[in-house]
């Protein structure tokens, strides 16, 4: 088995550090400078940074907060929110990210996706999914959707298909977000991320309802989860990232050593 990943979401909105459930109720946090470095101190493997809000305000995303950002860590980082072109994509790159996330603004123009492939190459081009389960049909046989605009859009397209799709026009990875399970603390949703994991080529970020080291370890053996995103857990201060890691060795599960 190869060595699992442990990221740190950071959901910022106007410039701070923002939890919710279920994409609702959000609540700042505090500065997610001071969050980052915080983390990569404890030795986390890689950072995410969402700028939540830029897709549904329709606006650019904070390059400012990002380039704040990556000048306190010195491990992968990658940004997502309001990247609709390729020219975002750059200057989101040059302000310190390592990867981009892309969205919303990839399932309105799915060449997006292969523009920046072909551009930043597929390392660097993250697929983020936000799935809701529904009722299994024809329209989705999976039974998830793919909504977009954070949670607020429902697009009528299943999200094996969308998942596979972006794959061949050549995301590197997907960050795999289960809106049912976010924020609860209840557990990531295994059967979302088994058939997503087990479906496509390239690996597969869990993300979505983590709450304890168990839940991490569940999303690895019983979904082939690649990686685990977690945020309420050490934002809240109920784990650290040491924690985290010493009970998943415990568990057999290799994880990356502290720097």
């Amino acid at each position: 088995m190869l060595s699992k990943r442990i990221i740190v979401c950071l959901d910022v909105r106007a410039g701070k550090t923002t939890k919710g459930i279920k994409f609702a109720g959000n609540v700042d946090i505090g500065d997610p400078v001071t969050m980052a470095r915080q983390y990569y101190e404890q030795g986390v493997d890689e950072l995410v940074f969402y700028d939540i809000t830029a897709s549904h305000e329709k606006r650019d995303i904070m390059i400012d907060v990002v380039d704040r950002v990556a000048r306190e860590i010195f491990i992968p980082f990658s940004v997502g929110g309001g990247i609709r072109t390729v020219d975002d994509m750059y200057r989101t790159l040059d302000a310190g990210a390592e990867k981009i996330s892309v969205n919303s603004a990839a399932v309105l123009d799915p060449d997006l996706i292969t523009a920046g492939a072909r551009h930043f190459g597929s390392q660097c081009i993250v697929l983020g999914m936000d799935a809701k389960k529904t009722e299994v049909s024809r329209v989705f046989p999976s039974g998830y959707e793919v909504v977009i605009n954070g949670g607020r859009t429902p697009m009528g397209i299943d999200a094996l298909t969308w998942a596979q799709m972006a794959e061949d026009l050549g995301a590197g990875e997907i960050c795999l977000n289960s809106i049912d399970a976010d924020g609860t603390n209840e557990g990531y949703e295994l059967d979302l991320t088994g058939m997503v994991s087990r479906g496509v080529g390239i690996p597969v970020i869990a993300s979505g309802g983590a709450g304890r080291p168990g839940h991490l370890r569940d999303v690895f053996l019983k979904a082939d989860a690649d990686a685990a995103l977690i945020a309420s857990m050490v934002h809240y201060g109920w784990y650290t990232i040491p924690q985290i890691k010493d009970f998943l060795k415990s568990e057999g599960i290799p994880v990356r050593d502290m720097i």
